[in-house]
């Protein structure tokens, strides 16, 4: 039967399949694009700097036959198989493996960007677990660039031998991302700092990367219409110059540092502006560990729990009240130093793709916040109006709280059973065109804001806080946001004590309503539970005696 498979190469059957695992390589290479543009550079060999246009062709054509070879492998092994019957599944599971191993070995070639997307892949929880436990093995596996180009460029922008400039430095990097690496170096005053540098042939390999993402954006958009990406490659091409100017990324790490003045527990390296250039970022070096470290906490003493909501706190006033956001935060990029007045602070570094959020937006969103904490369906819809996505607002409450719009689970509870299963049903009707048109029909603020709760909630989890802090941290801030610039920009110490006492009795109050919503949940869940009980025992009640009854009728009978 599998002989018709090349002169029928998309059976109905197994289109499901071929569309996930073509949706799972190209979606996450493309949103790793514009959500995060420092993946897209992968450091040549020394023996490819005079073949750059060579090596990038092999790359992208291994990119392509890794691609073509997947889609093939899922619609040869899955042809003619009942869909949902256990061999499908079966067979469903050894070709997901298969095609992760095909994929991980891809990453681990071109690195730089694939390696980016693989990680990015291995960190969604939609996709099969094949996928996700093979790609893991991808986290923090970048290989540095040889010190010998990186002398060179640092020379060329600097305008001096490196001995004229620093007192020591190393050339062993204390971190290697995709489009850049980090050198620790300590300057003639002694003072320590840490230099990042730009890999040298960057915009090659970017153009490279950028023609491959933008092909397969077409392929996918040519063999399944309702799987659309171009818009998001078309997104990022505008933004990526700025994203690899580290003179930008100087500028937003000083905004963020100013945004952030009054707050002891956030620390943003200081920039050093004469030894930094496009190419080069010379920073204070800043001492810390890696936030989901739980066994650097443990050994500091260090409270998880009060680390997430340190975090999350600093996150949603970025978000609902500066309105500017740091668009990477990975684990990486957030540091737990054991200083500060609390026992600890948060180093925030790699500013490079901060977003500022439009206003209207920003004052939308909050407002969307607020109606999601009371359950205001109609606003929810009223707002979803606003921000162009119609009917699908009324997922808004599943995608940031994990209830449905009319939930009667408290903040940070989740589901009843009942409505798993209501949602289960209605999300079987939604098609992948739905899905896409969902995506390009949210504003670019919205995605961005997306991709930073969905970075935050897997923080949360792995420092093994419940999702609750997140919640009430969105919920706090959001008021916040609500309120005037001038009560939260005060010029006087009078207007700013005042500001800040009535700012306490808002959180005061904000914080007994949650209370009170939570309990009232929580009752209302227990007279249910009661009733629903109550019942059962009055039916087996009823059933006990029906059949005492009938014992007595028969006895009296004989």
């Amino acid at each position: 039967m599998r002989t018709r498979f090349l002169s029928n190469l998309f059976p109905a059957r197994s289109k499901a399949a071929a569309k996930a695992s073509l949706f799972v390589f190209s979606a996450a290479g493309i949103a790793t694009l514009v959500d995060n543009p420092n993946s897209l550079y992968l450091p040549p060999p020394s023996n490819a700097t005079d073949f750059a246009f060579l090596y990038g062709a092999v790359r992208s054509s291994l990119s392509l036959f890794t691609m073509a070879s997947t889609v093939v492998d899922y619609k040869y092994s899955l042809y003619s198989l009942p869909e949902y019957s256990d061999e499908y599944r079966k067979v469903l599971s050894e070709v997901h493996l298969r095609s992760a191993k095909r994929i991980l070995k891809l990453c681990e070639f071109n690195r730089g960007f694939y390696v980016k997307a693989g990680q990015f892949v291995s960190a969604l929880r939609q996709v099969p677990k094949e996928y996700s436990l093979t790609l893991a093995s991808l986290q923090d596996q970048t290989a540095p660039c040889q010190f010998k180009a990186i002398k060179e460029l640092l020379v060329c922008n600097l305008g001096g031998d490196l001995s004229e400039i620093f007192l020591s430095f190393d050339e062993q990097p204390v971190a290697a991302a995709s489009i850049a690496q980090v050198h620790r170096a300590i300057l003639k005053d002694h003072q320590e700092v840490a230099v990042k540098v730009q890999y040298p042939g960057l915009e090659k390999q970017m153009k490279f990367d950028l023609a491959t993402m933008s092909f397969l954006s077409k392929f996918v958009a040519w063999c399944f219409p309702e799987y659309r990406f171009g818009w998001i490659v078309s997104e990022f091409s505008k933004s990526i110059s700025s994203e690899l100017d580290f003179t930008q990324e100087a500028k937003n790490s000083e905004r963020v540092a100013k945004n952030f003045r009054s707050n002891s527990m956030v620390r943003i390296p200081r920039v050093f502006w004469d030894l930094t250039t496009s190419q080069v970022l010379t920073m204070q070096f800043c001492e810390g560990q890696k936030v989901d470290d739980l066994e650097f906490l443990k050994r500091m003493e260090i409270s998880p729990t009060k680390v997430a909501k340190a975090l999350t706190e600093v996150v949603s006033e970025m978000i609902f009240v500066h309105g500017f956001l740091h668009g990477d935060l990975h684990p990486g990029n957030i540091l737990v130093s054991p200083e500060g007045q609390n026992g600890f602070s948060l180093v925030l570094l790699d500013h490079g793709i901060c977003k500022e959020l439009d206003e209207a937006f920003r004052l939308n969103y909050c407002q969307l916040w607020k109606a999601l904490i009371f359950m205001d369906s109609n606003k929810i819809q009223q707002l979803g109006e606003q921000m162009g996505v119609g009917k699908y607002a009324r997922y808004f409450p599943v995608i940031f709280t994990g209830r449905t719009l009319n939930s009667k689970s408290a903040l940070g509870r989740g589901m009843s059973d009942e409505e798993k299963k209501d949602l289960k049903q209605e999300l079987t009707s939604l098609k992948m065109d739905d899905i896409s048109t969902f995506m390009e029909s949210l504003p670019a603020d919205f995605l961005t804001v997306l991709r930073a709760d969905g970075l935050l909630k897997s923080l949360i989890s792995k420092l093994g806080v419940p999702q609750r802090v997140r919640l009430r941290a969105y919920a706090k801030y959001a008021f916040h946001g609500l309120s005037t610039k001038e009560n939260l920009e005060s010029d006087t110490r009078i207007k700013a004590l005042f500001s800040r006492l009535e700012m306490g009795i808002k959180d005061t109050q904000l914080t007994l309503l949650l209370d009170i919503l939570e309990a009232l949940s929580l009752m209302a869940a227990f007279i249910h539970s009661f009733t629903r009980r109550f019942k059962e025992i009055i039916v087996s009640a009823d059933s006990v005696i029906r059949n005492l009854f009938t014992q007595l009728r028969i006895i009296s009978f004989v």
